[in-house]
């Protein structure tokens, strides 16, 4: 059981997981890391003003699916939760996502 009163470790806090959407198939993992390869990802992120979810249980998962794989299907919920949040904070909507 996971203990949310628990801060989150460093090592938990300092990882990246980049997704792509294409909008027809499930997202896949386009890069991962940790330390300073993940600093680079976010880096990257904020540049092209990318929506980021820090979500460290959700990055561990995450972490753990090949690079240019599609997530598992028990993450398509809750990745398809955040896509649209992310969506709502970038005023699109599925019909105009791209």
């Amino acid at each position: 059981m996971i203990n949310h009163d628990e801060p989150f470790s460093d090592a938990e806090l300092s990882q990246a997981v980049a997704l792509f959407y294409d909008g027809e198939t499930a997202p896949q993992v386009t890069a991962k890391g940790a330390g300073a390869t993940a600093e680079e990802i976010m880096d990257i992120a904020r540049e092209h003003k990318v929506p980021m979810c820090e979500n460290p249980e959700l990055i561990k998962l995450l972490s753990e699916v090949e690079l240019g794989e599609q997530i598992p299907e028990a993450l398509y919920v809750c990745i398809a939760q955040i896509l649209s949040f992310a969506y709502q904070l970038q005023g699109k909507t599925p019909n105009n996502a791209h």
